[in-house]
């Protein structure tokens, strides 16, 4: 007797292969982030004006951010090409050595990303309006109303 074993979609090849052609560039995001994790250190040490601070800051989420969406894409392409169609061989795909250890990397940039957002990107204060703010129209009022 003989079973019938489905293959995958065509979808599923065509994103595990885009997968792998993102995830092969990996090293080199996770060099050019923290080359700017670095400067914006060096930066917060020079005791820069707010808006460089800001401007490291910046740039340091969106080098983290390319990073991150390149582990993921070699997260997904390490869980195999059936894990695309069916959410039982992600599960098992996680539990992989390969798997798992781009699990710790995504979950470990996703931590470094959090916390850059909320401690490490400086807040500029917006510009006070000069003069005064104009006035709104006083609401019309309806005589006998109150």
């Amino acid at each position: 007797m003989a079973f019938f074993r489905p293959r995958v979609s065509r979808e599923a090849e065509v994103r595990h292969h885009a997968d792998q052609e993102v995830g092969k560039s990996f090293p080199e995001l996770l060099e050019k982030a923290r080359t700017a994790e670095a400067a914006l250190r060096r930066t917060q040490a020079d005791h820069a004006s707010p808006q460089e601070l800001r401007a490291a800051g910046l740039a340091f989420d969106s080098a983290l951010t390319e990073a991150l969406r390149s582990a993921e894409a070699s997260q997904r392409a390490a869980f195999g090409i059936k894990s695309y169609d069916d959410r039982i061989r992600r599960r098992k795909g996680k539990a992989t050595p390969k798997g798992a250890e781009w699990t710790a990397e995504v979950n470990r940039l996703r931590t470094l990303r959090e916390q850059n957002r909320l401690t490490g990107i400086a807040r500029v204060p917006r510009p006070a309006a000069s003069g005064r703010p104009e006035a709104a129209p006083a609401p019309l009022r309806v005589p006998g109303a109150r």
